[in-house]
């Protein structure tokens, strides 16, 4: 009898485990309570226009690579990438515009048009950033912080490579021109956190970045998402769409599966929480249950949270990808910077100012809308609902607001021109995605919530329930939450071998347990 296993969420981090355990010869079962797979990956289809949730910057693309060899497979036989150049367009707030790829010349010429004493420091930047990326990712993103030991080990490494400092910091030791300290360490908004707060560690994305590109998956990341779901599929796993989980059930120091919100109840030898990590033990697990460093109190006043969004989706029937002025990937910097990230992150206002992501991916992909039609998506960072604002009266203006600086500046004629429009904001995450907050990247990217500090791979309270996604180590963007997957599957294997060495006749053993559940 094989072992089953249980994943909660169909985001990236569920399905790479799902992928990685079914390759492996698990029987494995994802239940979700949305109508599609991808948890924050969800596509929105309207008028003819496909909308990608997000994400949309894919990186580090051998990881989904490897997941597909893993099963024998490859995976460009099911999903196509296309790497971008520029990878991103960044406006100053004056709408001048400077972008960046993999090319050494090319970036030195860029930033020679800003400032040419700044080439030289962004050399040493990027010679640097080797050693924290050689540490941050190449050794440690896919390897389990479990015990206080193991951050003991790296602690000094983390220390030489001044791990205390913020990444804006970091880069201003050897970038002077205020616009590409901006530039070269705007990266942790990418996964949730503020870069004037964030550990330099991840000043490491960049170089991730120039290593392998940023790519985009064609058809959009649903692509990506159906690509995953077929191998998975292909391995005699299983979805359960429009299956709400309600409770993952507890027995002694063990999770023996889940009890859906129609009152189902599959079991399981394994159970994997892909939902927010919060939202899994203040939801899923009964306090009584759960230990102290898992209470309540932990969850609720000692975590800090990740910002949340606003994002509009929208469908022009004008075509905008000839004037030439956007990118495919487009990061809108205002003029207050440093002042607005603390408005978002410390004092939870709303700002009347922004700066915005706006990505336009027909310019690459004209497949994802109709003929002769434009499809795009504005991001905007906001706080999450720990902040007094009633989105139900602020929404609207907010809207309107960032459309009209949109108009005015980068797509002329925009609002005569919208034919689909999509909004959500932290309400969404809160509701349909069970993000604790409302915040859209889960658990702050700060020093003392990083690695050990973390939410772990595996819980503290109960041997066999596992986290993937953006809450757990290593954290958000899908480089971290692929990682998460790969450290959950050698878990599970290491904790099945065990299992076999203690009881020869496992199945049997499992099967009694099971019985008794």
């Amino acid at each position: 009898m094989k072992e089953k296993v249980i994943i909660i969420g169909s985001g990236f981090g569920g399905l790479g485990a799902a992928a990685r355990l079914a390759a492996q010869g698990y029987q494995v079962d994802i239940f979700d309570k949305q109508n599609k797979p991808g948890g924050r990956a969800y596509v929105f289809e309207q008028n003819g226009f496909k909308f990608d949730g997000g994400p949309t910057v894919i990186t580090a693309p051998f990881m989904f690579d490897e997941i597909f060899e893993l099963a024998g497979r490859k995976r460009e036989d099911y999903v196509e990438f296309k790497q971008l150049d520029p990878f991103y367009r960044i406006f100053d707030h004056t709408g001048r515009p400077f972008d960046y790829n993999d090319n050494t010349e090319f970036i030195a010429d860029q930033i020679a048009q800003r400032n040419p004493a700044d080439a030289d420091g962004y050399r040493r930047f990027m010679a640097s950033t080797k050693a924290i990326f050689q540490k941050g990712f190449v050794e440690l993103a896919d390897k389990p912080f479990l015990s206080i030991t193991d951050m003991l080990k790296v602690a000094p490494d983390l220390i030489k490579l001044q791990s205390h400092k913020s990444v804006y910091k970091y880069v201003s030791k050897f970038i002077d021109n205020e616009f590409l300290r901006r530039v070269f360490s705007f990266h942790p908004l990418l996964i949730g956190g503020n870069p004037f707060d964030s550990s330099s560690i991840y000043a490491m994305i960049h170089y991730l970045e120039r290593e392998w590109g940023i790519h985009y998956a064609m058809g959009g990341t649903g692509a990506l998402v159906n690509a995953l779901v077929q191998l998975i599929e292909e391995l005699n796993g299983r979805i359960h769409l429009n299956s709400e989980v309600s409770e993952i059930i507890i027995q002694g120091k063990r999770a023996t599966g889940i009890r859906l919100a129609d009152g189902t109840v599959h079991t399981a030898d394994h159970v994997i929480s892909n939902a927010d990590v919060a939202w899994t033990n203040l939801n899923l697990i009964p306090g009584q249950k759960r230990g102290l460093r898992n209470s309540d109190f932990r969850w609720k006043k000692l975590t800090r949270y990740s910002m949340s969004l606003v994002v509009i989706y929208f469908g022009t029937k004008k075509l905008y990808r000839h004037e030439g002025k956007l990118a495919h990937h487009n990061i809108i910097l205002g003029e207050r910077y440093k002042g607005l990230l603390a408005d978002i992150f410390k004092h939870k206002t709303l700002p009347e100012d922004f700066s915005l992501y706006l990505h336009m991916p027909t310019l690459t992909d004209p497949s994802i809308a109709p003929d002769g039609h434009e499809g795009f998506y504005v991001l905007a960072p906001v706080p999450h609902l720990g902040a007094d604002v009633d989105w139900a009266q602020m929404a609207k203006p907010y809207r309107d607001a960032i459309m009209q600086f949109l108009e005015d500046n980068y797509l002329p004629d925009l609002q005569a021109n919208i034919v689909a429009e999509h909004m959500i904001d932290p309400r969404h995450f809160e509701t349909r995605l069970n993000s604790y907050m409302g915040a859209a990247f889960s658990v702050e990217p700060i020093l003392t919530q990083s690695a050990w500090f973390r939410p772990h791979n595996r819980s503290e309270d109960f041997a066999n329930l596992y986290y993937v996604g953006a809450g757990t180590h290593p954290g958000a963007g899908l480089p971290g939450v692929l990682s998460s997957s790969k450290i959950v599957e050698d878990l599970i294997m290491a904790a099945s071998k065990q299992t076999t060495a203690i009881f020869p006749e496992t199945p049997s053993f499992r099967e009694n347990q099971m019985s008794h559940a």
